[in-house]
């Protein structure tokens, strides 16, 4: 029968740990278990000897922390420190040491009794999980909330010593006909090479960073405006200078670039790359393959004021409670039966316009309320599933909110009260939304989905998801753009496009909606071609009433379904 002590030797030794007595007075060192893969104890059965086992860059960090547990007061926490080890076989893994020092009646340190345990697994998935938080997964760049932080770095920076700086939003030119030519891994492969190109042409200050999709953010520190068209020039001349390797031979692509100034006092990173899009749109506009710097026009100042006005009249809006859903229906392809309702936002202005939201979001967007009208909608819809049973709701969201945590924590909240209005809830999200930050828009839907909620990604088509993007995401349903369906049997191109999309969601297992079906000819090559669910004035008006109500689905009522 085995004692205490061979019976916790033989536990740790099962492990994988070590138990170690050091005697601090002789430098010696007991060991239980087996440490360092069981080689011979001689060799560390000193304390010295261990230490030079230690990886150099990780000796000073344990002996600072050693030396500062043994001059601490009796009863003071225990010694933890996490450092490389050399093993056996010359290489070195990751531990993590704990112990405490055993002292004599005067306080004197005299004993260090301690645990060893390889944590290799364990440091290498914290170590992916860090880098999945920080860089882009397919140019190793920093991703885009990283980037953004550090942006707010440098401008929290410029309000305490003002110093110039810039912020560049370079594009690739013609991303989408470069996926639709070689394929997307082809095309991803030249992203990656133009963010190395990006890093050889830069000073070693200067932050690159993946906003997502076509598109790589630069943080230029230290450079005065004078200097920023120089550093443009230079990214032009590396990335369209010489062809790009690939396996379909050599291709040529230029990026275009458009700039901002980085100022202080009231401006945030969104301020800032919001500025840098908009030149880098007109840098396109013009022609691509250049560099425009962003300055606000004559034209611009207008619009900013237009806009002002316009905000002003959705805040009384808001407070008035004159923002509106228009409810339209989604249908079954072959049935017509209704699957769900999509909350169309509108706004009755001052005057009882009704205002569509093409007209008001993308100025509420610029206002920075955006968020506030969506936390509205939120409320609304769930107010509506609330009062109701029997019916769907599909709400559509803007980029911006699709990585607002608070509107999702207050969503996860109110589901959490009333966990069966998750499964009649359809959060739509815009396909180039999803694309801009891939990897906060994948956690975004991971907890929609946890929640009970359906996904649905919006517009499909019209940011190009890659097959990787799709999987990525792991939406329930695909809402193929209306700008492919609208004429679909006078055009030839756009029917083998749709065909394209759908081959793309079926590999997926996904559910299919055409929007902005408005004929039955349109229809019936849609069915014919596979889709699961139609929506369009063809299968129903938007409606201010609640059309759950009526004894007849509206949709019934339509031509296109008797």
């Amino acid at each position: 029968m085995i004692n205490a002590k061979e019976a916790a030797a033989q536990a740790l030794e099962a492990a994988g740990d070590a138990a170690y007595a050091w005697d601090l007075d002789d430098d010696r060192l007991e060991w239980s278990g087996r440490p360092l893969g069981g080689e011979d104890r001689d060799e560390l059965a000193t304390g010295r000897g261990f230490a030079a086992r230690i990886h150099p860059d990780d000796a000073v960090q344990r002996q600072l922390r050693l030396a500062a547990h043994l001059g601490a007061e009796a009863g003071g926490a225990a010694f933890d420190c996490e450092y490389r080890l050399r093993d056996p076989a010359g290489g070195f893994v990751w531990v993590h040491e704990r112990g405490r020092v055993e002292r004599t009646a005067g306080g004197r340190a005299r004993r260090m009794l301690g645990v060893i345990r390889a944590i290799g697994d364990r440091k290498a998935e914290r170590c992916r999980l860090e880098r999945l938080a920080n860089y882009d997964a397919l140019t190793g760049h920093y991703n885009t909330s990283r980037l953004r932080e550090a942006l707010d770095q440098l401008i929290a920076a410029n309000q305490r010593a003002p110093r110039p700086a810039a912020f560049l939003c370079v594009g690739v030119d013609r991303m989408a006909a470069l996926n639709e030519r070689l394929g997307y891994e082809v095309a991803d492969g030249i992203l990656v090479e133009i963010g190395r190109r990006l890093d050889s042409c830069l000073r070693i200050s200067d932050l690159v960073g993946r906003l997502g999709g076509d598109r790589f953010g630069i943080v230029l520190a230290d450079c005065p405006g004078e200097h920023i068209a120089a550093a443009a020039g230079k990214i032009l001349r590396a990335v369209g200078g010489a062809a790009f390797a690939t396996a379909h031979g050599p291709v040529a692509a230029t990026v275009s670039i458009g700039s901002a100034a980085v100022s202080g006092a009231g401006t945030t990173s969104y301020d800032v790359i919001t500025r840098a899009e908009a030149a880098l749109a007109e840098a396109k506009g013009a022609g691509r393959d250049r560099h425009v710097h962003y300055r606000v026009s004559e034209a611009q100042r207008d619009r900013q004021r237009q806009g002002a006005s316009l905000a002003r009249e959705v805040r009384a809006a808001l407070r008035q409670d004159r923002l509106l859903f228009a409810f339209q229906p989604v249908v079954a392809s072959g049935t017509g039966a209704i699957d769900y309702y999509e909350c169309l936002l509108r706004m009755r202005d001052g005057d009882g316009r009704i205002v569509g939201a093409g007209e008001f979001v993308p100025v509420v967007e610029e206002q920075g309320l955006i968020r506030l009208i969506d936390r509205h909608a939120l409320d609304r819809a769930l107010d509506e599933l609330a009062a109701h049973d029997g019916f769907a709701l599909g709400l559509n969201i803007s980029g911006l909110t699709a990585a607002d945590r608070p509107w999702l924590r207050a969503l996860v909240a109110r589901l959490r009260r009333a966990p069966d209005l998750a499964r009649r809830l359809v959060v739509e999200i815009t396909e180039t939304a999803a694309l801009y930050d891939i990897e906060e828009s994948v956690r975004f839907v991971g907890t929609l989905r946890e929640a009970g909620c359906r996904v649905a990604l919006d517009d499909f088509g019209a940011g190009h998801a890659s097959l990787r993007h799709l999987h990525s995401l792991a939406v329930d349903t695909v809402k193929i753009d209306r700008a492919f369906v609208r004429g679909l049997a006078a055009s030839g191109d756009n029917q083998a496009f749709v065909r394209h999309l759908l081959g793309l969601a079926k590999g997926f297992g996904l559910r299919t909606v055409a929007e902005g079906v408005e004929n039955e000819e349109d229809a019936a090559i849609l069915r014919q071609q596979g889709v699961g669910y139609l929506q369009g004035t063809l299968c129903g008006m938007p409606r201010f009433d609640r059309p759950w109500l009526d004894r007849l689905p509206a949709s019934l009522l339509n031509s296109g379904f008797r």
